[in-house]
C-alpha cells in the first residue's frame, strides 16, 4: 500500500472519499479500491466493465466512462491509476502474507 501525504488524504476527503484519475483525456472519479464490493472486483475482472462503472463511480462518471468506450489497455491504466492515487496496489491483497521463514519439523 502507497502512502498518502497529507494533502492527498485531505483532497479524498473532500471530494466524498473519490480519487481522480485520466481516462482518454477526462478526469472521472472512482471509490478507493477498498470500498469496493467484491461483485464489482469481480464484473472487472471478467471484463464488464459498464457493470463495474456503476458500482464504482458516480452515475454522471459511469456514463462518461461508457461514453468514452475507451480499449482494454486504456482501461487497465486507469484501474491502475485510480487504485495507486487511492493508495492501493493493483492485483494485491489486503490479506496476511505467509512468513518467508519456513518452520522446521523436529
Amino acid at each position: 500500500m502507497t502512502d498518502l501525504t497529507p494533502a492527498e488524504a485531505q483532497e479524498i476527503e473532500a471530494t466524498d472519499g473519490y480519487v481522480a484519475a485520466e481516462l482518454c483525456g477526462v478526469t472521472l472519479h472512482v471509490k478507493p479500491a477498498g470500498q469496493w464490493r467484491p461483485s464489482y472486483l469481480r464484473s472487472l475482472r471478467e471484463g464488464d466493465y459498464d457493470t463495474w462503472a456503476v458500482g464504482v463511480m458516480s452515475a454522471e462518471d459511469a456514463a462518461k466512462f461508457v461514453d468514452l468506450d475507451a480499449t482494454f489497455d486504456e482501461i487497465a491504466e486507469f484501474t491502475s491509476t485510480a487504485m495507486g492515487t487511492a493508495g492501493e496496489t493493483p492485483g494485491k491483497s489486503g490479506g496476511r502474507s505467509r512468513s518467508s521463514r519456513t518452520t522446521r519439523k523436529r
